[in-house]
């Protein structure tokens, strides 16, 4: 369902987490994610807490979904930061889907900073049974 094509990706991922935890357009953040097929469809969950909706980019071309978010400050300009641990930036993560999946009819939903979404297994990719016609017809076999 969800193609991996590089093994070090993960490895990437968390060391760019820890040694620049806030993205740039040019090189956005990781986003952290969960992927499982429940039944007749694919779901993904990402963590996209304090992002407003109206930030989310979704594409799908081909077979590549990308997702992109900019997180902003929330506070104003002039005020003294006392902590700031929460990550600030862009962040973006891309799935290269199988053929399996139908990315016509993704449904996509965010509630409480995290953004599903579901993606329906194509009808073509289903097992289904394939009848077998039978010759029903006797033959009478002449010798000569």
């Amino acid at each position: 369902m969800l193609m991996r094509t590089d093994p070090f990706r993960e490895l990437d991922r968390l060391t760019q987490q820890f040694f620049q935890p806030a993205g740039t357009w040019s090189r956005p953040a990781s986003i952290p994610m969960d992927a499982y097929r429940d039944g007749e469809e694919f779901v993904v969950h990402f963590d996209l807490p304090g992002v407003d909706p109206q930030a989310v980019e979704l594409d799908v071309e081909r077979n590549v979904l990308t997702v992109k978010v900019e997180r902003r400050p929330e506070h104003k300009a002039d005020v003294q930061m006392q902590v700031s641990e929460r990550p600030l930036g862009v962040f973006s993560r891309q799935l290269f889907l199988g053929d399996t999946l139908d990315t016509e009819r993704i449904d996509a939903a965010y509630a409480n900073g995290v953004l599903t979404l579901r993606i329906p297994i194509a009808e073509r990719a289903k097992p289904r049974k394939i009848e077998i016609s039978a010759d029903t017809e006797h033959k009478q076999i002449t010798t000569s």
